[in-house]
């Protein structure tokens, strides 16, 4: 299992690197003609640290990995999807300010702070 806070996953490495973590898991789902994912990606890595040890952010780019993308239904980029124990609890699309997202990974993590 990867250490880092931000990694890249795959189609052929999202079974085991998300639905098999044992933290929570935020997916990016990104693209590269998509104009708002750019600043979400930059604030994501920019809380990566923050959060680090407590969640895992991944980023998927969907158009390199169109399996896991249709698997989930993601329609529109940037699609953020919050899985706990290999199940989605969140999905928030387009791009939202940083307290949001904040606010968002401390509800994710938050089951697992007693732990």
């Amino acid at each position: 299992m990867p250490e880092d806070s931000l990694i890249t996953v795959t189609d052929d490495t999202f079974a085991d690197v998300v639905l098999g973590a044992r933290l929570p898991v935020l997916v990016d789902f990104w693209a590269e003609w998509c104009p708002p994912c750019r600043p979400v990606a930059v604030t994501l890595a920019e809380l990566a640290g923050e959060f680090a040890g407590r969640v895992l952010i991944a980023k998927l780019n969907a158009d390199e990995n169109p399996e896991s993308a249709r698997a989930y239904r993601v329609m529109s980029m940037p699609t953020l999807m919050f899985f706990r124990s290999g199940v989605v609890v969140n999905t928030i699309v387009g791009a939202r300010p940083k307290g949001m997202l904040r606010s968002a990974l401390t509800a994710a993590v938050e089951p697992y702070a007693n732990r």
